[in-house]
């Protein structure tokens, strides 16, 4: 596994040259910050397992802050993750968010910030999880790394191999409308991590309180790539 401070050096040292995950500006003023943590009331008082009811409730919490895109999650503590088994466990259920979410309408483009290889992909299909799935590999001054791109449209997948070349700023994929996407109100989940522990076509996008330090190792701050103001 890389050492995780080499690599964000690397990332630090490039800060701004990457290319953008969507045609939006994630810098605008039309882009928020927003909270799927516990303090917000209005997940609270919602049926989030409905999930039209849910892409009501983001929609809500768009319009207050006058802003057409939502982005966040980076290590956020979420309730939201009690809609689905997916995340309940025998002991403690996994409710901490690795990635950051950009919560924005199904459909659009999905590009790689920067030049990569397919690692893999795979149709996450269970309600609650990522739907389908690509997985880039990427290097950067002989440091390996990986971004994950979670809830696309399963048109996404269709004529992607593994090994497959990707220029940074090059379209991989679309946001995916529900259900197909996981069954989440349309969003990508955008997650870097320095290794794969083996995996393909998947990778955990959520983990349990306990696993915090173990994956704050694996999973850096999506930022360094995303370089938005309206993230931490």
């Amino acid at each position: 596994m890389n050492h995780p401070a080499h690599l964000i050096e690397s990332l630090q040292s490039r800060a701004g040259t990457f290319a953008p995950v969507l045609d939006h500006d994630l810098n605008g003023p039309d882009v928020a910050l927003l909270d799927f943590s516990a303090s917000n009331p209005a997940l609270l008082h919602s049926n989030l397992r409905d999930t039209a009811e849910f892409e009501q409730v983001v929609a809500h919490m768009l319009r207050e802050k006058n802003a057409t895109v939502g982005v966040g999650g980076y290590f956020e503590n979420r309730v939201i993750y009690r809609r689905s088994n997916h995340f309940s466990g025998p002991e403690e259920s996994r409710n901490i968010h690795l990635g950051v979410d950009i919560w924005a309408p199904a459909h659009i483009p999905i590009y790689t910030p920067v030049a990569g290889r397919m690692h893999s992909f795979q149709d996450n299909n269970n309600f609650g999880d990522y739907g389908p799935t690509l997985i880039l590999e990427h290097e950067l001054n002989g440091l390996v790394f990986y971004t994950l791109y979670g809830h696309l449209s399963r048109a996404s997948l269709a004529g992607k191999f593994i090994g497959q070349e990707f220029a940074a700023g090059e379209q991989i994929a679309t946001m995916g409308p529900y259900p197909e996407n996981g069954d989440w109100p349309p969003h990508v989940h955008f997650q870097v991590m320095t290794d794969m522990l083996g995996k393909t076509g998947d990778f955990p996008g959520v983990c349990a309180p306990s696993e915090v330090a173990y994956y704050q190792n694996i999973c850096l701050n999506p930022n360094l790539l995303l370089n938005s103001v309206h993230l931490q």
